[in-house]
């Protein structure tokens, strides 16, 4: 499967942000999906995830409250409305795909989009 992210971009800090990655390829049913970022200097951090069937959703402690996880399997896509922005959250932001589960040895990835947050 191939994913492409979309998105990012410079928003004030409180502002608001949606992330889509579109899924081409094998069903995209079939995967779990999740977001992960990485800040410059970081390591790459898991920020969310859903299960294929859209039941099941995790979130990192930091962005719980402000940031949803959803998708749209008919649209092949999944996205992260991100709300209450931090200039913390500032990164690159990258989609996974897995069919057993997201984690950062995920089979299939995004190429990044770039996060930024101003205070």
């Amino acid at each position: 499967v191939q994913l492409q992210a979309s998105g990012g971009g410079l928003v004030q800090a409180g502002g608001s942000l949606r992330l889509s990655c579109a899924a081409s390829g094998r069903t995209f049913s079939s995967y779990h999906m999740g977001w992960f970022r990485q800040a410059p200097g970081k390591e790459r951090e898991l920020v969310a995830t859903i299960s294929r069937s859209t039941v099941t959703t995790y979130y990192a402690d930091s962005v719980k409250d402000r940031f949803t996880i959803s998708r749209d399997n008919a649209k092949n896509t999944v996205y992260l409305q991100m709300n209450r922005l931090k200039p913390e959250d500032t990164a690159v932001y990258y989609c996974a795909a897995d069919p057993i589960r997201v984690t950062r040895t995920a089979h299939y990835w995004g190429q990044g989009t770039d996060v930024t947050v101003s205070s």
